[in-house]
């Protein structure tokens, strides 16, 4: 069964700016799965139709079979969704944000409590039970909203930009929580602009760009696609004479540093020796990007220049 079921999707906007041109986009039960693309690709407005808050111009979606269109209240049921924007009351302690969500949909005070202390003990967030939401950090803040998108259990969780803002201990942190969720179950949707996560946490993953689905694939045999890598080579000492290469394009940056593109097919190894045969000393040898936002911003400029 599928967790997400989208087929040609399509949103205009009444001043006639089209956001969607008719995606297909499918996510399998207990995936964890990306959903990529620059700002104003058209990721925002996809999970705002799918939640209901954003009309669709056509198309359909289905949240484990049921039909947005007709069943609407049994797939918001299925589905759990943490927005960019924080959008909580301020003024509420933070149990009572949780505890007041639940009775949105119907959860017995008593078995809320339960569910609240849970999921709040698993997201560090017990301690801060009774603080004013306000007084939250930004990344506890973030948090608190998954929190309260989890407290009616949802089979699909759909995060829209969850870690924004927040220091690389508690994204860390944050990431073990999100695998471990996937793990017990629950179906994972994230959007990101920071591509490690992406990389690090999903099985899957779609790339959209002007609102058209451009890739669709498993992590694995996208990253298989990447033919070339950028490199970034620091030397132990200035050279202001570099040869050129045409085996292996050389880029010098500074003059301890030198930018270099390896294909797939050649060894790195060859490389090394050919710094050692000119008698360059190499200090270090380091990836420019991580591979998924190298072949991102490549997917996206042959897209790019594909339109024009």
């Amino acid at each position: 069964m599928n967790a997400l079921d989208i087929k040609q999707l399509k949103k205009t906007y009444s001043n006639g700016k089209t956001a969607l041109q008719g995606i297909d986009l499918q996510v399998k039960e207990g995936d964890f799965f990306a959903l990529l693309g620059p700002n104003g690709a058209g990721k925002s407005t996809t999970i705002g139709i799918i939640s209901s808050l954003v009309n669709k111009s056509a198309g359909e979606i289905s949240v484990f079979d049921y039909n947005i269109d007709t069943r609407l209240s049994m797939a918001k049921a299925c589905l759990g969704i943490v927005p960019q924007e924080i959008n909580f009351s301020l003024f509420e302690t933070t149990i009572e944000v949780v505890l007041n969500q639940a009775g949105y949909y119907g959860i017995p005070r008593k078995l809320a409590k339960i569910r609240a202390e849970k999921v709040f003990r698993e997201l560090d967030l017990w301690d801060r039970r009774n603080d004013i939401s306000r007084t939250l950090s930004g990344g506890f803040k973030r948090r608190l909203m998954i929190a309260r998108a989890l407290i009616h259990e949802p089979r699909l969780l759909i995060l829209d930009e969850p870690t924004a803002g927040v220091d690389v201990e508690l994204r860390r942190s944050m990431w073990d929580f999100l695998r471990q969720l996937n793990r017990s179950g629950t179906t994972i949707v994230l959007t990101t602009h920071y591509l490690e996560e992406a990389e690090s946490l999903c099985e899957n993953i779609a790339i959209i760009d002007n609102g058209q689905i451009i890739e669709h694939s498993s992590m694995k045999e996208l990253l298989g696609k990447l033919n070339v890598e950028t490199f970034i080579v620091e030397l132990e000492d200035e050279v202001t004479d570099l040869q050129e290469n045409k085996q292996y394009p050389l880029h010098q940056i500074s003059a301890n540093s030198i930018e270099v593109e390896v294909n797939k097919s050649q060894n790195i190894n060859e490389l090394i020796d050919y710094f050692s045969s000119n008698n360059i000393g190499v200090r270090s040898l380091r990836s420019k990007s991580n591979r998924l936002e190298e072949l991102f911003i490549r997917l996206l400029s042959n897209n790019n220049s594909e339109e024009h």
